[in-house]
């Protein structure tokens, strides 16, 4: 490690240099942090991906995000335009995920990955008008749910909520649809902007609302209901991570995360940890933590706090 305390007073920049990019780049110096180009296919383009998630916002929400003087003369001719070139980068973008994935398995190469990535990105598409559907329930959920909203529209603009679920519900269909990282790249956008860490594999039904937001989490293998509210800080995730017979790595993809029904709202601050269920209509309330199921209707609360008096430091 290097001293910052001790630097050499007579440093040559050719020398420092030469010696930095010399144990940067010697064999095995980068390991995992490297990514080498394979098979003629560099690595997702995040500046790509942000172009799709935001034409696609453009999309779902027209005259709210994209030209906002789309009436509905000109609506069918942007969408249109904007689908096309959406299936153009996606279909891009998915493949160099497939080739991404591919080379750090050391699979096989394919020979049908543009192809296949040009059908799924037709299959997504395909799949917009749910998409919007259930978009359109969380931001009627976002105004029912909170008093200060003075319109849905204000949700759609302002909500860290809305914006963070409309990456998850793209994301989410690309999860299901097979994509290999593009996933999670789109939902870690909405974590970085909002603070809302959502698993694109999570499983969110229609009027899903979290209000405020910041700090939420929300694991791979959750499954939540409809009409579910949520708080800031409210955490689902795992209560363990089971290891394989050799001890040295963790099991992928067996169910671990709660189950919330519908109609469940959870207060700021609670974590609900490993497979359990949170029955019909329950309330969890702040900063509790449950690792067991709850029953539908229940009301889970903390301790009650005990007023107590102490004289001269007696009792503390």
């Amino acid at each position: 490690m290097i001293d910052e305390l001790q630097m050499p007073s007579n440093l040559d920049k050719d020398e420092v240099l030469a010696d930095s990019v010399a144990q940067l780049t010697a064999p095995g110096a980068c390991r995992s942090a490297c990514h080498h180009i394979s098979r003629d296919q560099p690595m997702p383009s995040l500046d790509a991906l942000a172009e799709v998630v935001e034409l696609l916002r453009a999309v779902l929400f027209p005259g709210f995000f994209g030209p906002s003087d789309v009436g509905d003369r000109s609506l069918p001719f942007y969408v249109g335009s904007a689908l096309d070139r959406v299936v153009k980068l996606l279909a891009e973008q998915v493949n160099r995920g497939y080739c991404f994935v591919c080379a750090k398995d050391n699979r096989q190469p394919c020979t049908d990955c543009e192809a296949r990535s040009q059908a799924v990105a037709l299959d997504f598409v395909r799949r917009l008008p749910h998409v919007r559907e259930l978009l359109s329930s969380d931001v009627q959920a976002a105004f029912d749910g909170d008093p200060a909203a003075k319109s849905p529209g204000e949700t759609i603009f302002c909500y860290p909520s809305i914006k963070a679920l409309t990456n998850h519900r793209i994301a989410h269909q690309l999860h299901h649809l097979g994509v290999d990282i593009i996933p999670r790249i789109i939902g870690e956008m909405a974590h970085s902007d909002t603070g809302i860490d959502i698993h694109p594999g999570a499983h969110i039904g229609p009027r899903f609302f979290i209000d405020h937001g910041t700090g939420t989490v929300i694991g791979e293998t959750c499954i939540i209901g409809q009409n579910v509210r949520l708080y800031q800080g409210v955490t689902l995730g795992a209560k363990s991570f089971p290891k394989d017979d050799t001890g040295s790595r963790l099991v992928k993809g067996l169910p671990r995360h709660p189950i919330v029904e519908d109609d469940v709202t959870i207060y700021a601050g609670a974590t609900i940890l490993g497979r359990v269920t949170i029955g019909q209509g329950a309330v969890i309330g702040g900063n509790v933590w449950v690792t067991g199921d709850v029953a539908p209707g229940a009301r889970i609360v903390q301790a009650r706090a005990a007023e107590q008096f102490f004289i001269s430091g007696a009792g503390i």
